[in-house]
């Protein structure tokens, strides 16, 4: 049974990718079973349900707990997505109705996390949609949002699954894109301790949040704020465009303008142990990574123990 080892010699790694939900939970950790066997892996990120819905999901507990006893039988982690019309952002007073189909939803991704043994949900920042007041004050009403939304799912939420909050690229409106503003939001939010953050590394170097020459930086602000211990998982994906292009298009690892030796400098940081590294890239076409596991498995983010 492979745990994710490179060597006897070398810290453990824990890498994965996003797999499809097709055939329900257990079906899903049924094959990072199979590519823990093959490959290494040692973590998987699947959505929680229909991506393209706030549909609530019923009658999963018994896939989503059969998926949990083969998790923690293999020691393979997981982390869930929460659907792609989440926004956090969401204005309660100009849209009741999508404010509670929001909160719902982000109940019910908790709800499945939980029921499947994953580290929580990763949801991303959010952006203002709405028309009630003047652009310059959008973003502070789309922080205020946010907080409200966060207040009244985790006001009700009693389980061990966290809302992890995702960085974004630059391209809603600038928000979330920075430390601070990640940082802030879960210090604002009535129940930190049940926030956490995933750390994807295309929107970092997309948003101009990370300078692949100026890692060290990005570190300390980060160890500053008290940021890193609460990051769960890392999307590891490259960037098909410029720095601080504000523009969220994957490439698969090394194969992008951030390059492997970036990650491999970010990845061997004592900031990054004991993450999930979760691959979200193109891939080799047949939705396997194989290329981008070789580099993980012997090589990548290699680091010597002590």
């Amino acid at each position: 049974m492979s745990n994710n080892r490179i060597s006897s010699d070398t810290v453990d790694l824990c890498y994965g990718c996003h797999l499809s939900l097709r055939g329900g939970y257990a079906q899903a950790s049924k094959q990072a079973i199979q590519l823990q066997e093959q490959a290494g892996l040692g973590c998987y990120q699947y959505f929680s349900k229909n991506p393209r819905s706030l549909s609530v999901k019923a009658g999963f507990e018994s896939d989503a707990l059969s998926a949990r006893d083969y998790g923690e039988m293999y020691n393979i982690r997981s982390v869930a997505h929460t659907p792609y019309p989440t926004n956090l952002a969401v204005d309660a007073d100009e849209s009741p109705e999508l404010f509670q189909a929001t909160v719902q939803s982000l109940l019910n991704d908790l709800m499945i996390a939980e029921a499947c043994g994953s580290v929580g949900a990763v949801v991303h920042f959010g952006a203002y949609k709405g028309s009630r007041v003047a652009a310059d004050k959008a973003v502070l009403r789309g922080y205020e949002n946010i907080i409200r939304t966060l207040n009244t799912v985790l006001n009700v939420w009693s389980g061990q699954a966290l809302l992890l909050i995702e960085n974004q690229a630059g391209n809603h409106g600038g928000m979330g894109a920075t430390l601070e503003e990640l940082v802030q939001i879960r210090k604002l939010s009535s129940r930190p301790s049940t926030v956490g953050f995933c750390f994807d590394t295309c929107h970092a170097y997309a948003s101009g949040l990370w300078n692949p020459s100026e890692t060290k930086a990005l570190l300390s602000q980060g160890n500053a704020l008290d940021y890193w211990p609460h990051v769960h998982a890392v999307h590891l994906n490259d960037a098909r465009d410029g720095y601080a292009s504000r523009k969220d298009r994957h490439a698969n690892v090394g194969q992008g303008c951030i390059g492997m030796e970036a990650f491999d400098q970010l990845l061997s940081t004592d900031e990054m142990q004991g993450k999930m590294f979760i691959l979200e890239t193109p891939g080799d076409g047949n939705g396997r990574h194989d290329l981008e596991w070789e580099a993980l498995r012997h090589g990548l983010g290699r680091r010597e123990k002590r």
